[in-house]
């Protein structure tokens, strides 16, 4: 398979009054394309900091991340902005969701901010939803639906424009188990059929269910392996 994600060099750290706290410390490795890919430590070890540089949704102090061949490092704001809605997706473990917009309303929101004709757009989100399993809660708002069905829904919205790349940050950190492995399998789902997810958990169980395992602590990696690195 092919690298569609290279870091090199990564550095990313915050100042905090008079001190410089360093995040992520000069961290290099690649992802491999129509991977699932874990990223585990402990709290504030630099997991999720790590997942929002990788993701566009923040800026490092210095180092390259380079996405599908292009150095997304050195784009501008306009281009980085462009680049995050066209090629990836984002699961968060709050699942972001617009409290009075219905299932197929918060889907279709990349889409149209894309440009997309709306007829089309509407029915990507349809697809999208009905890929995972949402087709009969197209019109339901988030309070009338559980939590691991709001999760589900901020999935179809991330793949409703098939990005190369899902981010998901703890998606399962708000779900009791059962609904927890719902979410699950439908990542695994997603990844059997060639879409590339990295994923940030706390939860050991969660990331042996992925094709390999990176372990951070204090801004560098640990660990580096399959699932059988899980701790």
């Amino acid at each position: 398979m092919s690298k569609i994600i290279e870091v090199k060099n990564l550095t990313k750290s915050f100042k905090t009054g008079e001190e410089e706290l360093v995040v992520l410390n000069k961290m290099s490795f690649e992802v491999e394309e129509g991977s699932f890919f874990s990223i585990t430590g402990r709290s504030g070890s630099g997991k999720s900091t790590l997942l929002y540089q990788l993701g566009l949704l923040d800026h490092p102090n210095s180092g390259d991340i380079i996405i599908d061949g292009i150095n997304i490092t050195n784009l501008n704001h306009k281009d980085r902005t462009r680049f995050r809605l066209k090629e990836l997706g984002y699961v968060f473990q709050d699942y972001a969701l617009v409290p009075e917009l219905s299932a197929i309303e918060n889907t279709v929101i990349p889409l149209l901010m894309q440009g997309l004709d709306k007829k089309e757009a509407y029915q990507k989100a349809e697809d999208a939803l009905k890929k995972i399993g949402m087709g009969e809660r197209l019109t339901n708002l988030p309070n009338q639906l559980s939590g691991g069905e709001q999760q589900r829904v901020s999935i179809a919205r991330a793949i409703a424009h098939e990005p190369k790349i899902i981010f998901a940050d703890e998606p399962t950190a708000n779900l009791d188990s059962e609904t927890a492995d719902t979410v699950m399998k439908t990542f695994l789902e997603l990844n059997a059929n060639g879409q590339t997810i990295i994923m940030v958990t706390h939860e050991p169980e969660y990331a042996r269910l992925t094709k390999r395992i990176i372990k951070i602590d204090k801004g560098v990696i640990l660990a580096d392996g399959g699932p059988e690195s899980a701790v």
